[in-house]
């Protein structure tokens, strides 16, 4: 049997090593541990080895100084139109000052979460419907600057807040979805019209330049034919003037030109007429010939007369 010295012995041993236990402290990576002297906060612990003094110092809190994630429950939030819809989503922080999110707030993680859906209800609420589809980032903004500055009394910083899902009533949905395809029926009838009316811009485009190629064309030609004509014209003046200068020079053989052209030129006048009508002229060529014949001999009776000296007597055949 032990006698009381050897127990009083192994019980001092026993109590000294649960002390040397108690006192020695090693702190892991992304965690910082706060000491209490007496109940009260005196430092921190940082990741390592630690001995605190037994019996007067003790961990206080162990605080993880890691990024952590919230999940923010879905709740119904009332918008600015009046429309119920229900939200969710995330919010990620980080605790930068250990005593502070230790000491200044009862259980943080739960704080933050109550603080962030309070924050939510106010931003989305005052919003329309349509901004809180469309303007999302904004939202997720005005969250995060709203709860950072709320939770910097506490050593915390709120790195992000993401809205996960926004919800509308199934009749909005509904609603919204007629609208969007009577939006979309409008822009194809749009883009419908449209393509008509460059259609029809571009047939009287062509139109027009086909009109004035064709009217280029027609007064192309008039001017040809105008010169065609002048040409023309001068060529039977000339033509006149050499047979007028051949009369005056006493040639028959001018006359008889100049009387046969004529004579030719009535008869086509006359056969290309459309008008009905009845020409009495020689059927034979030799009788055209004798009236040119006639007409070239009077025109020498005529010239003879005219070349007659002064004072003669004219004979009589």
């Amino acid at each position: 049997m032990f006698d009381m010295p050897t127990i009083l012995v192994v019980f001092v041993i026993f109590l000294a090593i649960v002390l040397i236990f108690s006192a020695v402290v090693t702190v892991r990576q992304g965690y910082e541990y706060t000491v209490e002297r007496f109940g009260r906060f005196t430092k921190t612990l940082e990741p390592g080895f630690h001995v605190l003094v037994p019996l007067f110092e003790r961990v206080g809190r162990k605080m993880n100084m890691m990024e952590q994630v919230l999940d923010i429950p879905t709740q119904e939030v009332i918008t600015k139109d009046n429309a119920m819809v229900g939200s969710d989503g995330v919010v990620f922080f980080q605790v930068l000052d250990a005593p502070r999110a230790a000491y200044e707030v009862n259980n943080l993680e739960i704080a933050i979460l109550n603080l962030t859906m309070t924050n939510l209800r106010t931003v989305m609420g005052s919003m329309d419907l349509d901004e809180l589809l469309s303007r999302r980032d904004d939202i997720n903004a005005r969250l995060m600057s709203v709860v950072d500055e709320a939770t910097q009394p506490w050593g915390v910083k709120i790195t992000r807040i993401e809205i996960k899902d926004i919800s509308p009533p199934r009749d909005i949905v509904d609603a919204m979805g007629r609208q969007m395809k009577a939006e979309r029926d409008k822009r194809a009838a749009i883009l419908s019209a449209e393509g008509a009316r460059e259609a029809e811009i571009k047939r009287a485009e062509g139109e027009k330049k086909a009109a004035i190629l064709e009217a280029e064309g027609r007064r192309e030609a008039a001017f040809r034919d105008a010169e065609a004509r002048e040409r023309s014209a001068e060529a039977e003046a000339k033509a006149t003037e050499m047979v007028s200068k051949a009369i005056a020079e006493g040639d028959p053989q001018a006359i008889n030109y100049f009387v046969a052209q004529k004579y030719v030129d009535a008869l086509h006048g006359f056969a290309r007429s459309p008008n009905e009508k009845l020409v009495f002229m020689p059927m034979e060529a030799s009788s055209v010939i004798g009236s040119i014949g006639g007409i070239s001999e009077l025109f020498k009776d005529l010239n003879k007369k005219n070349t007659r000296p002064a004072g003669s007597v004219p004979t009589v055949e």
